[in-house]
């Protein structure tokens, strides 16, 4: 019972954060000077996959959206700022080790040999979001950055996470939100 309480709770916290991956932006940019924002139009190579409710693509510019008007930037159709998102999924699957103690009691004569294995414990899926701040004018991408999440087939949940992620990535980026 302890055994799987533990696993449980490593489960449970390595699942749990937003990581994010990495932050760059252009050198000698005043990020000041812009005042506007939009986002670039989606394409995507499988357009059916990120159609329809649950993708998280509009909860993604909603949450990127937030971050920018903290940051006194406004949404407008001719922007001073292009927002470019991309999105990439990917099902993984968590495994544990088995030990000595997952070996079968075996009394006998026959030469018995047991060998650790990788044993599924569960099945998820991890979104990686990049999001990249081009300046509309010269066309010149002035800050990118990417954040890593674990998606929850629950909307409730994946909303949650979509907006922790982008918070947690919008800490790195260079103009601080308006107090």
């Amino acid at each position: 019972m302890k055994t799987y309480f533990l696993l449980l709770l490593l489960a449970l916290t390595g699942c749990a954060a937003e990581q994010v991956q990495h932050t760059e932006q252009a050198p000698n940019v005043d990020f000041r000077a812009y005042k506007t924002y939009n986002f670039m139009d989606v394409t995507a190579r499988n357009e059916a996959a990120f159609q329809g409710p649950g993708t998280g693509i509009e909860t993604l510019k909603q949450a990127i959206g937030r971050e920018m008007q903290r940051r006194g930037y406004q949404p407008a159709a001719s922007p001073d700022l292009l927002v470019n998102i991309g999105v990439v999924t990917q099902d993984k699957v968590q495994t544990r080790e088995t030990t000595l103690r997952d070996a079968p009691i075996y009394l006998g004569q026959r030469n018995y040999h047991w060998q650790s294995q990788d044993v599924v414990v569960g099945r998820y899926e991890e979104g990686t979001a990049t999001v990249e701040l081009v300046d509309a004018a010269r066309q010149e991408l002035i800050w990118q950055g990417s954040v890593k999440s674990v998606l929850s087939p629950k909307a409730d949940k994946l909303t949650k996470s979509i907006d922790d992620a982008v918070e947690a990535l919008f800490e790195k980026f260079p103009v601080l939100p308006a107090q």
